[in-house]
């Protein structure tokens, strides 16, 4: 998929704020506790990361896999018209609650516009497109109705709209196809497993062994 350049990550747009919305726990993909609306002891003044060099080596590798979807410029530039948080703190509390339903809402974006580029699934332009478009204009929206937005009814519509794109992609593979959907899979051992055209969405991969496995048109 050639993604929208709206739905990818302008760091340099950015007030930082997946590095200070969002909470972190001390774990393997973070060396410390930070609580949501408290900037990381990291991040710089001028929103950019003292470490992005050496996250990994640091103890950061989650922030090295996070991806807001282009959510944070969107925050940053258009829902709060480029006022940063630091010259306005009244901002702040609001910007960092509308952060993640817009990051949400953006991935569902990602999704959709996936979908609507898969030949395979042509039957369900129209409804994918009209989704899209609803939901990208919901973007726009001021920070009080994106606040009021209910995030899992969201999911929950466009998940049956992609359910059934799935299928038809899937579809181009023949055969039985494994299906993991919603399994707890943690630690399976999958190396070299053939899993084309699996169903594996909410399947538990933690740990899991997964190296040279065939995940062509999995979903």
């Amino acid at each position: 998929m050639r993604a929208p350049e709206n739905l990818l990550a302008d760091c340099g747009s950015c007030f930082g704020l997946c590095c200070v919305a969002l909470p972190f726990a001390k774990s393997s993909d973070f060396a410390v506790d930070k609580a949501a609306g408290e900037p990381c002891r990291n991040l710089r003044q001028d929103s950019r990361c003292g470490i992005h060099s050496t996250l990994r080596e640091r103890g950061f590798p989650g922030c090295t896999v996070y991806d807001c979807f282009g959510a944070g410029q969107k925050v940053s530039q258009s829902t709060f018209a480029g006022r940063d948080w630091r010259q306005q703190p009244s901002n702040s509390s609001e910007m960092f609650a509308v952060f993640p339903i817009m990051r949400d809402v953006h991935e569902l974006l990602w999704y959709l516009a996936d979908a609507r580029d898969r030949d395979s699934a042509a039957t369900l332009h129209d409804p994918l497109s009209g989704e899209y478009a609803e939901l990208e204009a919901l973007t726009e929206s001021v920070p009080e109705v994106l606040l009021s937005v209910d995030v899992s009814g969201l999911r929950s519509r466009i998940n049956e709209l992609l359910l059934e794109a799935s299928d038809l992609v899937r579809a181009e593979v023949r055969g039985k196809k494994k299906n993991y959907r919603g399994r707890d899979m943690i630690g399976a051992q999958l190396a070299g497993a053939d899993l084309r055209g699996a169903s594996l969405r909410g399947t538990y991969f933690i740990g899991a062994t997964l190296r040279g496995a065939d995940l062509r048109l999995a979903d």
